[in-house]
């Protein structure tokens, strides 16, 4: 089965748009872990417009479940997840002022930038996962970092079965495929929903997480957390 962490970054940000703590993100990632979710995400950004540094801190001695913490490994970034030690880190390139993830690591070019960081975690016993587009050559440069994982990046995926291009899933297939016979995990995330995601995962058999947050947290709108969340499950078993 493939395991779902669940992005609140959307709770934090309702609850930035009025002030004060409603909705309480502590507690909704407490009900998602109860719901049935076997991991939450948090996304930290430099401006600290959903999720915030001080939030990653209080969620990390509550949750039950695996931690995994996402996000361009700057300094601050890096010595936030050195404090926290979460089961799992995802590096991430964003720009300080992206309103979203819009692209994978160039692994080849920053080949020695990730090795470096990527060492300082494993040594203290985090997970490590590098966001990466499904192409081949990123993928086989990546091994090269001592990354854990890959996550693919989905957005392309997503837009193309909206169109009813179910074909686009074999550049991901491909990509699996390759991380597997090279010794790392696959995760995936961006844009999947209860849509898209069934799919996604019959084609690729060694697909270990998806982190799924903007389309899971706009389901509940309409179908309630729980329910949300067991229909997730049932789809990624």
């Amino acid at each position: 089965m493939t395991k779902l962490s669940v992005n609140i970054n959307k709770i934090a940000t309702l609850r930035n748009a009025r002030g004060g703590n409603i909705p309480d993100v502590l507690q909704m990632a407490r009900d998602i872990e109860s719901f049935g979710a076997e991991g939450i995400t948090v996304h930290p950004r430099p401006d600290e417009r959903h999720i915030t540094y001080q939030d990653v801190l209080d969620l990390s001695p509550v949750l039950s479940t695996e931690f995994n913490i996402e996000g361009n490994p700057i300094t601050k970034f890096v010595n936030l997840v050195l404090q926290v030690r979460p089961a799992q880190v995802t590096l991430v390139p964003d720009d300080e002022d992206a309103i979203t993830s819009n692209a994978g690591w160039d692994t080849v070019k920053y080949k020695g930038f990730l090795k470096e960081v990527i060492s300082g975690f494993k040594q203290n016993n985090i997970r490590c996962s590098i966001f990466v587009d499904p192409n081949p050559e990123m993928v086989k440069a990546a091994v090269e970092t001592g990354t854990d994982r890959i996550e693919l990046y989905t957005e392309a995926y997503a837009a193309a079965y909206a169109k009813g291009d179910k074909d686009a899933v074999k550049s991901y297939a491909e990509c699996a495929g390759i991380a597997h016979d090279l010794g790392m995990e696959v995760n995936a995330g961006h844009d999947l929903s209860l849509e898209n995601v069934g799919y996604f995962k019959k084609q690729l058999p060694y697909l270990e997480e998806v982190s799924i947050g903007h389309a899971l947290i706009s389901e509940a709108l309409y179908l309630g957390m729980e329910k949300t969340i067991q229909k997730y499950l049932k789809l990624l078993k």
